[in-house]
């Protein structure tokens, strides 16, 4: 029953970031390419609104804050914001499918920084399924028609601090002993301060195109859905990673490039090639990238099967959550302990 009840919760909290990723990927690239939104003030609005999100959960007891300093939070803070602004300009200045095929280099850049830096083991077999994904994803870039160099260089950044930031997801919660919600509390609003800061130096704050500027109330409206979704995105990007591993989160995700391929062509009318050859290599780097992307999800859900049946089944009752525990207030709802480390990052 426990095993059910751990999988039902680990579904759940998978479709709500599918749903949400896609979403804000598509409602991101609205308002750069039809309305010329500034990129990192969107960022910073997408940082407020996660903290405002967290605050009133906190608020309505939902979970209790737990006492950290800020230096422990501090290099989880900086690679956010560098996740969340490399990746923003990569969707700026690429096609949605090349933004999307190239994130799918960041689980053997994660493999690579946890095997170099903590010493993790990986089995043989995930090992080889990572040549398909990244011959896949050479062969899309190399053979995309709208390439430009600003824009792979953008995207390469965001994937070595994107997967530097998934393995500290991970390891902060289990090091600092929090769940998901405490440690985004404090992060992300250190986060939107250290990009307060920087958003005047690189973008007007006043009049046309600023964040400030003489906005109609539609994109007014669509900037501020884009920061809900982006709260629902921050939030079960913890809790995937700190119930699971970096590693599995970045084999669902892989599967979202399918829909945001689809999407992008539909919406913005990105083009696949301007000739058949390009086109059969496209494909061609396509089809590596998803033969990959399932024969990697396989072996590694095969392989977290003994961990998922390890979490503890949660039973509601008059306190709130059962089988969970910290020390929360009395006007708490829901009470958390974190998971064994074994269930974090290992495979």
């Amino acid at each position: 029953m426990g095993g059910a009840a751990a999988r039902g919760r680990l579904a759940a909290a998978l479709v709500a970031n599918l749903g949400s990723s896609i979403c804000i990927v598509f409602l991101n690239k609205w308002l750069y390419v039809r309305l010329g939104f500034p990129n990192l003030s969107l960022t910073l609005v997408h940082f407020g609104a996660t903290w405002l999100g967290l605050s009133l959960c906190q608020a309505l007891g939902v979970f209790a804050p737990k006492s950290l300093r800020p230096g422990q939070v501090l290099p989880l803070a900086l690679s956010f914001c560098g996740f969340v602004v490399f990746t923003n300009l990569s969707l700026q200045n690429n096609t949605i499918g090349t933004y999307q095929l190239a994130k799918a280099m960041t689980t053997p850049a994660i493999v690579a920084i946890q095997t170099l830096a903590y010493g993790k083991t990986f089995p043989l077999r995930i090992k080889l399924t990572l040549i398909p994904i990244t011959l896949g994803v050479f062969l899309n870039s190399y053979y995309d028609v709208k390439f430009n160099f600003l824009g792979i260089v953008f995207a390469t950044l965001g994937v070595l601090v994107t997967s530097l930031y998934q393995v500290w997801v991970g390891a902060k919660q289990h090091e600092l002993q929090v769940n998901s919600m405490q440690l985004l509390y404090y992060q992300a609003p250190m986060s939107c301060a250290m990009l307060f800061c920087t958003v005047p130096f690189f973008e007007p704050v006043f009049g046309e195109g600023g964040i400030f500027g003489p906005w109609t109330l539609s994109a007014v409206i669509m900037v501020l859905l884009s920061g809900i979704i982006a709260f629902m995105v921050n939030l079960s990007i913890y809790w995937i990673i700190g119930n699971t591993s970096p590693v599995t989160y970045n084999m669902f995700g892989h599967f979202k490039f399918c829909i945001t391929l689809l999407g992008g062509y539909i919406l913005f009318k990105d083009p696949l090639s301007v000739n058949q050859a390009s086109i059969n290599q496209h494909f061609l780097g396509e089809a590596f990238i998803i033969s990959g992307d399932v024969l990697c999800a396989r072996s590694h859900i095969v392989k977290m099967q003994p961990n998922l049946a390890n979490l503890r089944s949660l039973r509601f009752g008059e306190r709130g959550i059962k089988g969970f525990s910290s020390k929360t207030s009395s006007r708490s709802i829901i009470s958390f302990k974190p998971l064994p480390p074994k269930v974090s990052i290992a495979l």
